[in-house]
């Protein structure tokens, strides 16, 4: 989609998603439409204050020069687009008229960071009423009769959104109770624009995961597959940011869920006969995609390998099948397990009832991780457990969901069942009174090093049922045929 040049609030140029300034705008909209609806009273004299992201070194000590790349803060990026570090915002919470508020940069920033501009120049770069500084707030709100501050729980991370302060502040009566619920379940249900951006990240990984699939070959390492990925984001989707750090896992490290961290830095050799889990999304203007593909690091299915994925693919085109407005994710989340043991007992590696194995969660001894999540401007995003939702379940691998709530038309989330092999895991079922009776152990035996299969779609919650937004080959079929295609990256 091309706009008009005054009407993009973000893009990375030619080729790349122009991001409209009417996004931003629209939250906004919705944001005081929300207010206005509740009991809690809001005037013209009601002025929402949100603090935009701080520019952090990411080194320690005495070290200069090495700042992270800034990412803007969520929720400022929701409301406002800014991309800029150090700013705040103020939103009438009636008639949705909003000031930003930029820092005041010393002169020496011309020198090392660029020319420095003024207020004039980012009102017409944000389209907003006004931009002052933010040494002017108190000024630039006075007569204000409340501000409505962000703060409370994030209840995915357990971090607590701390509230924007100001000089002056002081002075106002402020409350920090009713913007937070408000906030998150907006973020919950996306708009038309914010489910343009995420389909095209959505795009642009779905491109970057077939590009690996074309590349890998045995004796590769992990990393390098993940700076292909990287590369090609970036070089031809313009996306400077994932929003996670990158899971490319082979053979045994793919029954390591949150691979790729520092101890674990992705650099594994692959070997041939490895199964490999690579999870990897890009993020554009602070937008999430978050997909994971399975296949084999020699392009051609063992018999094991295309029994395992089989089970989680089932298991994942179950979920997509039946998701659609008021189903609730606890449900969905049980199917996906249902339809695994299903095709466990089948295959010889558990015995018994499926239902008495749902009963004693022998379905978390594979999966132990939640079905998938919520996903907008964080990857996992906010608004699974809050004020008038669901608590969290009880239960092995059920308190691991990241959310337990009916789903809602715009919603955007990951359905991502996986099946592990994880030998300590293994070991000690093999120990439980309750689960040790439902196992074969001399057929899980030869799985120990097998590691893992996940498969994880994005989708959009739409009035009737559920849209896939992720593009990649999915049936064995389809991926042997696309391994066996020459890469359009080659690496050195």
């Amino acid at each position: 989609l091309l706009l008009n040049r005054e009407m993009v609030a973000f893009s990375m140029g030619e080729g790349t998603l122009e991001v409209g300034r009417e996004l931003f705008q629209k939250n906004r909209l919705r944001l005081c439409e929300r207010l206005a609806s509740l009991p809690t009273a809001v005037t013209d004299k009601t002025w929402v204050v949100l603090a935009g992201g701080t520019n952090q070194d990411r080194m320690h000590g005495f070290s200069s020069d090495a700042e992270a790349l800034f990412r803007q803060e969520s929720n400022f990026h929701w409301a406002t687009g800014v991309t800029e570090p150090d700013w705040m915002a103020a939103i009438n919470a009636t008639t949705a008229r909003c000031v930003l508020f930029m820092p005041r940069l010393p002169p020496e920033y011309a020198v090392w960071m660029g020319e420095i501009q003024g207020p004039d120049f980012f009102q017409g770069k944000y389209e907003v009423d006004r931009v002052a500084y933010v040494d002017e707030m108190a000024e630039q709100l006075a007569g204000a009769d409340l501000l409505l501050l962000l703060k409370g729980l994030n209840t995915d991370s357990g971090r607590v959104c701390a509230p924007a302060t100001f000089k002056g502040m002081e002075e106002f009566a402020v409350d920090e109770e009713v913007l937070y619920p408000v906030l998150a379940e907006l973020r919950a249900v996306k708009t038309p624009e914010e489910v343009a951006v995420i389909r095209y990240a959505n795009r642009i990984s779905s491109q970057a995961h077939k590009e690996v699939m074309r590349s890998v070959r045995p004796g590769m390492y992990e990393y390098q597959l993940e700076s292909l990925f990287q590369h090609h984001v970036y070089a031809r989707g313009g996306a400077r940011h994932v929003c996670y750090t990158c899971i490319a896992a082979s053979g045994p490290n793919a029954a390591v869920l949150h691979y790729g961290h520092a101890g674990a830095p992705n650099d594994r050799r692959l070997a041939e006969g490895d199964m490999c889990l690579f999870d990897m999304g890009a993020e554009y203007c602070c937008y999430c995609s978050d997909i994971t593909c399975s296949f084999p690091a020699s392009g051609r299915f063992s018999p094991r390998q295309r029994a395992i994925y089989s089970a989680v693919l089932a298991s994942n085109r179950a979920v997509l099948a039946a998701a659609k407005p008021g189903v609730n994710w606890v449900d969905m989340h049980m199917l996906a397990e249902r339809v695994l043991l299903q095709h466990l007992r089948e295959l010889g590696l558990v015995r018994g009832e499926v239902e008495e194995m749902m009963g004693v969660r022998l379905g978390a001894l594979f999966m132990p991780h939640g079905l998938g999540h919520l996903m907008g401007v964080d990857v996992h995003d906010v608004s699974g457990y809050g004020p008038g939702l669901p608590p969290r379940p009880e239960g092995r691998g059920l308190r691991s969901l990241r959310m337990a709530r009916d789903l809602l038309p715009g919603m955007v989330l990951t359905i991502e069942p996986g099946c592990y092999f994880i030998p300590s895991e293994l070991d000690a079922a093999s120990l439980d009174p309750a689960l040790a009776p439902l196992l074969v152990p001399e057929q899980l035996k030869p799985f120990y090093d097998f590691g893992g299969v996940r498969i994880e779609d994005d989708c959009l919650i739409t009035e009737t049922g559920c849209e896939l937004l992720t593009d990649v080959p999915r049936s064995i079929e389809d991926i042997e045929a696309l391994m066996t295609e020459q890469p359009t990256i080659v690496l050195s």
